[in-house]
């Protein structure tokens, strides 16, 4: 297979060591000062997207410019994603995820049914806490909206998210999302419910890019010959448990 690699900083860098192993072929590599173009990105197969937030509705219609499917890991532009969807209802292909460690989608699951029960046990009071590296953009960080939106989802309480300044819960209305940045953090995410007699936690905490990069190769070789826009629950086939 062979991958473009738009966005080429740590994580592009990860990424590429996994594609070797799985020998897998980089036509080209993409930063702030060698922009891609459509006719350069059609030498490859795929692309793999981990840029800034303002650069990746450019760099995903480039590549459907370019006819080739796009696996998409930058977060913070998803406001534009319903526009986005537009550019694959006839032809072409999208994958996007805010984490692409299986342990992180794993995470999602098990948030979401954890939300389910609370919304029966409504005792308890949730929040959310990420701590990521100091270099991350964008906060809270995409997995943690995720997380809110999966217990919005399940619990009828909650109908928002908000970014808060301290570590809190609440017991409907937004879900309050403390983002913290630390030097040489992967990233930690933790759900917090909270009743007057107990605590339940969960929490994922990467020890380092890989399984990031790893996911991202998994999904471009899967996403070779579909159509249409995807996520990691596809891929893993959550539906059927």
């Amino acid at each position: 297979m062979k991958i473009a690699l738009i966005g080429y900083g740590k994580m592009g860098k990860a990424i590429e060591k996994i594609a070797h192993e799985r020998n897998h072929i980089i036509v080209g590599k993409y930063g702030s000062e060698n922009r891609p173009d459509a006719e350069e990105l059609k030498k490859a197969d795929v692309a793999i997207e981990f840029s800034r937030p303002e650069l990746a509705k450019g760099h995903i219609a480039l590549c459907r410019e370019a006819g080739i499917p796009v696996v998409v890991g930058t977060t913070g532009w998803y406001e534009h994603f319903e526009d986005v969807k537009l550019l694959f209802q006839n032809e072409g292909a999208l994958f996007t995820a805010t984490n692409f460690s299986v342990g992180v989608n794993i995470a999602f699951l098990i948030n979401s049914i954890l939300a389910r029960i609370m919304n029966k046990n409504r005792e308890y009071a949730a929040g959310i806490t990420e701590i990521h590296h100091t270099q991350k953009l964008d906060a809270p960080s995409g997995t943690a909206i995720s997380m809110a939106e999966g217990i919005i989802k399940e619990h009828l309480l909650f109908e928002d998210w908000e970014l808060s300044n301290d570590e809190k819960q609440s017991f409907g209305g937004k879900i309050p999302i403390l983002a913290l940045r630390e030097d040489q953090v992967p990233g930690t995410h933790t759900i917090q419910w909270n009743s007057a007699v107990d605590s339940i936690s969960i929490t994922h905490a990467a020890h380092n890019r890989q399984g990031f990069a790893m996911g991202a190769t998994l999904a471009a070789e899967w996403i070779i010959g579909k159509q249409g826009v995807y996520s990691m629950k596809d891929m893993l086939n959550f539906e059927s448990i």
